[in-house]
């Protein structure tokens, strides 16, 4: 397995790889865990959003009960939710991410976007409107207040390295510029059809690591949209795992298609977590590291790239987040 070392006077580094958990629930979510640190896997990556913590945490400290590792082995990524992500609510759902994850610290703690909800009356949920679907939206959320709340809780020692997620360019720029400590990652949706390469670029240049979420593509997206939010408008592409191009790499190289985008990002430098809970899949997304793709063959991969038309998270399924001014795309 390789490691990224990550900007910061400690030099912490995060996996090339770990497990994505999003929509992934109780005991799929707990077996997953537990399932990828059998295989290998260090890096687990989850957010508060996501509502399952407390299965990761329990999952991990079975392990660690077990004598398989310690936590100094283990690289937790975790979110800000997008209904705390305010300078006030900082201290809140970090503590909240640590209980749940039966951590005293966290590797990797991102604000998850840059935009805002308003919380509802138990300060630990959204704010819905009586549709019950609809998230109401805080429209003055400060993202520099929230940074700076951030670094404190790295001095504080419950963070090693903060940074964010679904941030575009000039966005990373103001927090980079005016933060006292840098963000060491940006996570984004980033895949064979969606590559984002001058983003990439403008991360190199100030030293950000990136890592890409629904590197596969996320096939199962604008289901999960459409049920939760009755969200249908989506630019819905083929399948990457299907594209002729990725098939016949996959029969070149005797991989499957999943493990050729996934080296794909790799060749890049991108940092990858896979969501899986198949014990199968999950073992084969780990097996990227015994090969190189050729030259001529990230050419190919390269040329699959549509830029905005592939991307599929662009967050309208939030009713009206368009009109965010932190709305990034």
């Amino acid at each position: 397995m390789q490691w990224v070392t990550l900007s910061g006077p400690q030099g912490y580094k995060i996996p090339s790889i770990g497990l994505g958990t999003w929509k992934a629930k109780d005991d799929d979510v707990y077996n997953a865990v537990l399932t990828a640190l059998d295989v290998g896997y260090r890096h687990i990556d989850t957010a508060s959003n996501y509502g399952n913590e407390d299965q990761i945490g329990r999952a991990i400290s079975k392990w660690i009960s077990q004598d398989q590792g310690s936590r100094e082995n283990l690289f937790i990524t975790t979110k800000l939710p997008n209904y705390g992500n305010r300078a006030e609510d900082v201290q809140k759902f970090l503590k909240m991410s640590l209980e749940k994850l039966q951590t005293h610290y966290i590797d990797l703690y991102l604000i998850h976007m840059p935009f805002a909800f308003r919380l509802n009356s138990s300060g630990t949920g959204p704010l819905m409107e009586k549709d019950n679907i609809t998230m109401v939206i805080d429209y003055d959320n400060d993202n520099i207040a929230t940074w700076k709340v951030m670094e404190q809780q790295v001095k504080k020692g419950l963070i090693r390295s903060i940074g964010l997620s679904n941030f575009n360019i000039s966005q990373v720029q103001k927090i980079y510029d005016a933060a006292e400590i840098k963000p060491a990652v940006l996570q984004v949706e980033m895949h064979a059809y969606l590559q984002q390469n001058e983003l990439i670029d403008a991360c190199r240049r100030m030293n950000i690591a990136v890592t890409g979420y629904a590197p596969l593509g996320s096939p199962q997206a604008a289901q999960h949209f459409s049920t939760k939010y009755q969200y249908n408008n989506f630019n819905v592409l083929p399948s990457l795992l299907t594209n002729q191009v990725v098939q016949e790499l996959a029969k070149k190289y005797n991989k499957s298609p999943g493990q050729i985008l996934l080296r794909h990002l790799l060749e890049k430098n991108i940092i990858v977590i896979p969501k899986s809970a198949n014990p199968k899949r999950i073992e084969d997304n780990f097996k990227i590291f015994d090969f190189n793709l050729a030259i001529e063959d990230i050419k190919k991969l390269n040329a699959l790239d549509r830029k905005e038309e592939g991307r599929t998270f662009d967050f309208r399924f939030f009713r009206g987040i368009e009109k965010h001014p932190h709305y990034p795309f």
